[in-house]
């Protein structure tokens, strides 16, 4: 419908700023004279849009306008409390219940075909303190303190300003700022201990968007492996890449990314025994070599 359609412009010009009228047209699958017609009707309606010429034209809402309506239809807001719900299975976070709550007051219908489910990320009674501390301290902009061992088990003092906390790769980190290095990295929450707030501010305020992490635990790894036909899906589910060739006896070549450092991939392809074969890097290979051949001198004593 149109009327939906406006409100969606609406929004997206909120959210994104300056955008071309080509750029609308390819957003909501519409002509670009669709789009100045929609434009034009938005400004009838007392939608402030201003326009602009230019190598950097396009369109924009002034920034004194303030969307104060319900611009949400209900099946929006059904998919706001899946998302909500999914985090809070995941995060005991109360000003997270109260948010699901207060939407959930708006949102009668509950006919999305989807529902998530993060209990697994909910960790330990440890990670879970440690998570309401974090965002204690986030909220405060208070420095944090806490003894960790990074992957070559390694124990450092660290002081950082929380920035942000993030669920990935199966498991809950912390970003943040190195004031003493000027830099922003990741740090695993299961490696940290002694993890204490102190009454020390930020010295400077943070952007996520701005922000280049770097994990101080983990560089990237591309790592391609031939594999048997039999472990075809478990390649699939377990290490979250894709096929880049199948040959007719059904065997394939697999190609994924991961951090060098973490454990889960690394005993997945074990677990594959000889039905898996790294073919790149030449590291991991060599590592898979190493790592069998002290496996079968332990047995062998």
């Amino acid at each position: 419908m149109k009327i939906d359609r406006l409100i969606s412009i609406v929004v997206y010009l909120l959210n994104h700023g300056r955008t071309s009228a080509q750029k609308l047209a390819e957003e909501f699958e519409v002509s670009s004279r669709t789009i100045m017609r929609d434009l034009e009707s938005l400004n009838q309606a007392g939608i402030p849009i201003q326009s602009f010429y230019g190598v950097e034209g396009g369109y924009q809402i002034m920034d004194s306008f303030v969307l104060e309506k319900q611009v949400a239809t209900n099946h929006e807001y059904d998919w706001i409390v899946t998302a909500l719900e999914g985090m809070a299975s995941a995060y005991a976070s109360k000003s997270l219940k109260q948010a699901l709550e207060k939407v959930q007051s708006i949102s009668h219908t509950r006919d999305t075909a989807v529902s998530v489910d993060l209990s697994v990320a909910s960790e330990d009674n440890k990670t879970n303190k440690q998570l309401m501390l974090l965002e204690d301290a986030i909220e405060e902009k208070r420095v944090v303190r806490f003894s960790y061992t990074n992957s070559h088990d390694e124990v450092k003092d660290i002081q950082v300003e929380p920035v942000c906390l993030q669920y990935k790769w199966y498991n809950w980190y912390l970003i943040g700022y190195y004031e003493k290095y000027q830099d922003y990295c990741m740090f695993k929450l299961v490696r940290m201990d002694n993890l204490r707030a102190t009454q020390i501010k930020f010295t400077k305020s943070h952007n996520l968007s701005d922000i280049k992490i770097k994990d101080s635990n983990n560089d990237i790894v591309h790592v391609k492996l031939y594999g048997k036909a039999v472990i075809k899906t478990k390649c699939r589910e377990y290490l979250n890449g894709r096929i880049t060739q199948e040959f007719e006896n059904g065997d394939f070549e697999f190609s994924f990314s991961v951090p060098e450092h973490e454990t889960f991939w690394y005993g997945v392809i074990l677990s594959f025994g000889n039905k898996a074969k790294i073919i790149e890097p030449q590291e991991i290979k060599e590592r898979i070599i190493k790592t069998c051949k002290e496996i079968q001198m332990e047995y062998g004593e």
